[in-house]
Parts: structure tokens; sequence; C-alpha cells
């Protein structure tokens, strides 16, 4: 993005006027976005709450009338019931209040806008744990589930392998596994299809 008219264009909702002022501040930080008015023509929505449920609220009601525009829900609770529901709603991009920096806001709206599969690592593992076929999660190894974690929240192989001390070689072997036992044939497909199935 290099000029004003490359710039991604923004929408923003929140709950409560303080929140969206702080995440307006946060985006104009950023040289590569134009956040305005949500009615307009917005590329991205990001929709922002105390909880992932209240934030696709938000958006369902502002939103009604522009089906499939992609979503960043910004919340400080992720909730898996909530976070199920927000998946089968088209969202594939969340993102936790506390870690919506400038840099993280881009690379979320990005990863939004290209459909991609992001969730907080936490709110991965809660949904693993609260999976209600336990023979299905326990089809995952204990590694699985941590590349799976890490994957969600958009790291690469390399960051993964860091995270966790083990080699990229484990942490391609892992992915190549999760992909297999999901049929999915990229990354965002694996975590989508992950907690759609409620495996995460």
């Amino acid at each position: 993005m290099n000029g004003p008219g490359d710039r991604l264009r923004v929408g923003v909702l929140a709950d409560d006027p303080g929140a969206g002022r702080t995440l307006l501040a946060a985006l104009c930080a950023s040289p590569d976005v134009a956040p305005q008015v949500v009615d307009g023509p917005v590329q991205v929505l990001v929709s922002a709450a105390a909880t992932v449920d209240r934030a696709l609220a938000l958006c369902r009601h502002h939103d009604a009338n522009r089906p499939g525009r992609p979503v960043l829900l910004v919340a400080d609770v992720f909730d898996p019931a909530a976070v199920r529901t927000a998946v089968d709603a088209g969202v594939r991009t969340m993102l936790r209040r506390s870690d919506a920096s400038p840099r993280r806001l881009v690379t979320a709206l990005g990863a939004a806008l290209n459909g991609e599969a992001r969730l907080p690592s936490e709110a991965v593992v809660r949904l693993l744990g609260a999976s209600a076929d336990p023979s299905v999660s326990s089809r995952l190894t204990a590694r699985q589930v941590d590349v799976l974690a890490l994957m969600a929240e958009g790291h690469g192989n390399a960051a993964i392998a860091r995270r966790l001390g083990c080699s990229e070689h484990t942490v391609k072997n892992a992915g190549y596994e999760l992909m297999a036992r999901l049929q999915a044939r990229n990354r965002a497909q694996a975590v989508a299809r992950a907690v759609r199935t409620g495996l995460v």
C-alpha cells in the first residue's frame, strides 16, 4: 500500500464510545488503513465488544444489507459456543481487544480481507476443551493441539517451532497431519473446519 488510494478502507463498530475511540486511534496510527463511517464503501468491518456474541450482534445489526463483507471481531471474552456461532456466520478472523495494537490490527485486517482463519490461541485451546465429542478431540496429540492454536493466531512454521521449542520439520509434519485429518487444503481451511466441526 503506497498512496491514500491504496489504503484499506475500514469501518468500526463498538459497544461503547471509549472502545470505539481507542480502536480508531490505533487504526489511524497505520498509514495503510483509512478508518471511516461504517455505512460508507468499506472493505473490512471491525466489530468490537466485550464478548464475541455481542460483537457479532453489532455486526449483524449494522451489516444486514451487506452479507458477506469481511469482518474482524474484536472482543475480551471468547466463549467457545459464541466463537462457533461466529464461524458458522462466516467470520474467520478474531482478535483479543488487549492485543489490538496498530500492527496486530493491520495484520488481522489483512487476514479478514483474505478470508484467513485467525483466532487467539487461548480461544482455540478453550474450544478444544469444550468439544462436544471427547473422542473427536482425543484424536489430536498435544503437539497437534499446540500447533493448531498457534496456526490459528497466524504464526508461520518457523515461529511455531521457536514457540514450542521443536524443529520446523516437526511443525510441518504436525500441520500435514492436521490438514489430512480435517481434509483441509490449507491452514485457513483447517482452522475454520476444526471450529465448525467442534474439533476446536
